[in-house]
């Protein structure tokens, strides 16, 4: 374990959408604080604290984790993606997820939508093929109190379709 600062706060380096970062943690920071207030990256949102609403979903070395029940310290070394990794330029036009959900009225509120659209890349990079059920299945882990979830299906099938397209093309 990397040595404390004469605060109590450990050093932690991770890459955060392809670049690496460094910033300060006390031993008990969540992830999803260290990410939104020491390294800036707000889009991931905190929702229940406890794991249960999905909000703050993020990629964790490619995995959908829940950066309320990691903490920062746990993180260091790890490739860390939020939904601001997902524009293809940095934040200039949106992903084939986020154009999606646009298009399709997959948002209302928006507070939900960050952690689903994680959820989402990590699930479709891993089940391309997903069937629809399964689509559905995934995304039961995440509340949402505005959308009713139809239109989020709808985004979802669609973004998966555009993805085939694009590896297709590749």
């Amino acid at each position: 374990m990397p040595k404390l600062t004469a605060g109590g706060r450990h050093p932690v380096t991770l890459t955060l959408n392809g670049r690496k970062v460094d910033g300060f943690a006390e031993p008990r920071m969540l992830l999803s604080d260290f990410l939104r207030h020491e390294l800036g990256a707000t889009g991931t949102h905190v929702g229940c604290e406890h794991g249960v609403c999905g909000a703050c979903t993020v990629l964790i070395d490619g995995v959908p984790s829940r950066s309320c029940l990691a903490l920062a310290v746990q993180s260091a070394g790890a490739d860390v993606r939020t939904v601001e990794g997902l524009s293809p330029d940095g934040g200039h036009t949106l992903g084939v997820l986020q154009a999606a959900f646009r298009e399709h009225h997959g948002l209302q509120c928006g507070f939900c939508t960050p952690g689903i659209l994680m959820s989402l890349d990590g699930f479709l990079r891993a089940q391309p093929d997903a069937s629809e059920s399964e689509l559905r299945d995934m995304l039961s882990g995440h509340l949402c109190r505005c959308t009713g979830y139809a239109t989020i299906v709808k985004a979802a099938v669609h973004a998966q379709q555009r993805l085939k397209e694009e590896r297709a093309h590749a």
